[in-house]
This record gives structure tokens, sequence and C-alpha cells, in this order.
């Protein structure tokens, strides 16, 4: 059994991780940058290590640091969350070189996944359907343009090495594909350090729809079927749902066994989360998160499963606790993502908390890592807290967030909590009538 678990994270997640530890009995040790001395999963954890200065690659990106404080501190397995380093295979690859148990899939799956190109072309091969595109890389304009008669306008250009709506451009006729293209590939390369990109056909109107899978090293798989991430903005999410309204119960079934036995077969262990778009009554597959997600909470509400918890059981060799016989799904349940940003801009807002109070009441969970007096520094992603409500149904759900949203304080910085309050009350988005434009649309963000 693994006895200690370093987190190699920060903010909400590394506090919900600590949590998963404390519930199964192992110890913990937090790092922290300079400026994250006094966080919440520092003064919760039972030891903590300083990894370095404030900016993230000398102190949360920084791999002999995070492995030499495993090493010092006698850990003997690492817990990367989400972001920084949660899907670096080279990462992975160092945890076990050095002993310890990475809990995550494997270096190679991470790899494979990582490369948009690589992973369309597994998941082709083990039958799930994918967006039309490019076979590869497109190399030129000119090779790009030849493409063009197989996939008819608009197209997407999207960077084959990263994700987060960066180096990932539409071209809606040959007269701008020349500025898109290179845009994309020049972005790509600044964000990712590989400028490879390929194409996708743009659905106009897609919902996004993604299923949590998790497998054991024993070549067992799960789905906890699908949630719902169409609101997002700038391909970044705001607010998830689970389950989605589009799917009924027996495609959820038929198609979340389907993925749950692709991933059997491809031999990988540990959470995962496959993501599709939804058009025309048709899911095609666009990318997969070899990780823990921002949103795994709402899975966790309608399942009643620690994910985490089961995540570190199968990263120490253990069979899975459950199978998919022992999984239904109760309820609706909604995340949004408290962001420390202006609600109508966008734009980061760091400084100190100085008032907080968490919303409370049957079917309220807050994850968050926040407190009276914490600063909010301008290092890191502006995720400071998420409001998870539960409900028997959807119309409950939505009632019970709109109380707990206005319950919500957060003061001292600026939060989403007034768009969150205003996607609550909108027609559109009560009558579940939504697509992945629909924010950008409504604030006008092109």
């Amino acid at each position: 059994m693994i006895n200690k678990i370093l987190i190699a994270n920060r903010g909400e997640i590394a506090v919900r991780i600590l949590r998963a530890c404390k519930d199964l009995g192992i110890q913990t040790v937090a790092v922290h940058s300079t400026a994250d001395a006094e966080a919440m999963s520092v003064r919760l954890a039972d030891e903590s290590v300083c990894i370095g200065p404030p900016q993230p690659r000398e102190s949360y990106l920084n791999i002999p640091s995070i492995i030499s404080a495993a090493c010092i501190t006698g850990a003997d397995a690492i817990h990367p969350g989400f972001g920084f380093l949660s899907e670096n295979a080279t990462f992975a690859h160092m945890v076990e070189e050095h002993g310890l148990v990475f809990i995550g899939p494997k270096a190679d799956h991470i790899a494979m996944m990582g490369d948009k190109i690589m992973a369309k072309k597994t998941i082709a091969r083990l039958g799930l359907p994918t967006v039309p595109g490019s076979e590869g890389a497109v190399t030129s304009i000119d090779k790009a343009l030849h493409q063009m008669d197989e996939i008819e306008y608009p197209v997407l250009i999207k960077a084959a090495g990263g994700g987060g709506g960066r180096g990932m451009k539409v071209a809606r006729s040959k007269a701008d594909f020349a500025e898109a293209y290179e845009t994309a590939k020049r972005e790509a390369g600044i964000s990712f350090g590989n400028d490879r990109v390929y194409l996708e056909k743009y659905l106009e109107r897609p919902r996004h729809i993604e299923f949590q899978i998790i497998a054991d090293k024993h070549g067992n798989a799960v789905h906890l079927g699908e949630r719902d991430c169409s609101l997002q903005r700038r391909n970044q999410k705001v607010w998830e749902e689970a389950p989605s309204t589009v799917l009924t119960p027996e495609f959820r079934d038929e198609f979340g066994q389907k993925i749950a036995k692709s991933m059997a077969e491809l031999g990988y262990v540990g959470v995962g989360t496959l993501e599709f778009l939804y058009e025309n009554n048709q899911l095609f597959f666009i990318e997969m998160n070899t990780r823990i997600q921002v949103e795994h909470p709402i899975t966790e509400m309608i399942t009643g499963i620690d994910i985490i918890r089961e995540q570190i059981l199968v990263a120490d060799g253990q069979k899975l606790s459950i199978t998919q016989d022992d999984i239904s799904f109760k309820g609706h349940a909604i995340e949004c993502r408290i962001n420390s940003e202006n609600p109508k801009t966008f734009i980061p807002s760091a400084g100190t908390v100085s008032n907080y109070h968490c919303p409370g009441g049957p079917g309220i969970r807050v994850d968050s890592a926040i407190y009276d007096g914490c600063k909010i520094p301008p290092y890191y992603d502006s995720l400071i807290a998420k409001l998870i409500v539960h409900a028997n149904d959807r119309e409950q759900c939505l009632a019970r967030l709109r109380r707990a949203l206005r319950e919500c304080v957060i003061e001292g910085v600026d939060t989403l909590i007034p768009l969150h309050i205003e996607l609550a009350d909108d027609a559109n988005v009560i009558n579940a009538d939504f697509d992945i434009h629909f924010l950008e649309k409504l604030y006008n963000l092109y």
C-alpha cells in the first residue's frame, strides 16, 4: 500500500487530493512556491516543502525540485493533479525511474494522447468515431489546401501538441485559410514548443460531451457516464453538467461501455476523460485528457464514487472496487468554475480575499482552497473555487444553484459569480438550449 503521497500541485485540487489521502490513511506532502507558503494545502498536509520562487517554471514545473522533495520526505508516490506536469510523459517516466509511483497512466499513453494526431488515429483504430479531417499533420499551406477538397469549409486548424484553445483557428473560406493556418502554427509553436497542426471539419453548433473512465492494471475498465461542458469561452470551460440533456440512458450505456472496452483493450491504467463534439445525434472524438479533470466532482455527485480514491488505489496496483453493474446515475449536478476574473472582460484579478462565506444546505459542495485573508497570486491559473450542486432533477438543481450563488461571498478580488448568476437565470440555459459558441456570442468574445 502507498504510505505517503507528494501532491505536485496547488490550489483547490491539492486540497481535494489531500482529503482523499486522509480518508485512505495516507500521509501527505505538499509542495509550494514562495508565493504559496500560506496555502491551505500547506497548512493541512503532514509535511511541506518549498520548491522554488513564484514563477511556475521554477517551482511547479521544476521536475528535479519536485522529485527531490519526494525523495527527502520519503514519499513513495506523486499525484500530479491537473495542469502543470499532469500530462507530461517525461515527468511520469522520471517519477517511475526514481522508484516512485506516478498516480496517473503510463508515460507511453500520456505521450500518445498528448499528440492530438496520434490520439485521433488510436481512437479511430479502437473503433470510436472521430471528426472528419486530415490524416496527419499538414506541413504547408499547399498541402493543406489540397486536403480541403475532402473536408470542405469551414475548417478548424488545430495544434497537434496542446489544447486549451491555443493554436486553434477557424477558416471559413479559401481566402482566409492562409492567415488562419500561419496564426495557428505560430501560436502552437509559442505555446507548446511544437508548431505541427492538423485539420478538422468545423462543426457549427456542437455540444461538448465528455466521458469519464477508470481502468486498473488487471484489465478492468468502467465508465462513469458523461458530462456536458458546452458553456465555455475561448475553449475554456466555465460551467459543466452531468448527465447531459441530449443523450438517452440507452445511448449512454451503449457508448460508455464501448469506450470502457476500448480503454481496456489499449491497456490504459488510471482515470481519463475522452472528449467529444456532439452534433446531429452523433459524437465525434476530439481529444483525451490523461488526468483528473477539474469537473470530476459532478460525476462524483451523480454516481457516489470518489474518483480520486479509485485513482490512488489503481495506481497502487489494486483492482477497481466497482464494476459497471455497480454504477448508477442519480439526479443532476452542475459545477460553476469560480475564477478570480472580471465577469465581463475575463481579465484575471489578483489580491487578498477580505471576506469569504461558503454557501451550504442540501446538495451543495464547494471545492476550494481560499480563506479569509488568503492571497490570490498573479502567477497561476485563476480558478479559486468550484461550486457543485446536486439535486433530484435539473430544474431543482438550477433552483439550488441560484440560491447557492447568491449565498456565496468572495470579496477583495473580482470573480465569475455574477456571470454564473446571469447564466443560471438565462432562458436558454434553463431550457438547455446552448452549444459551445453560446457564451462567446452572448459576450461577443471574438
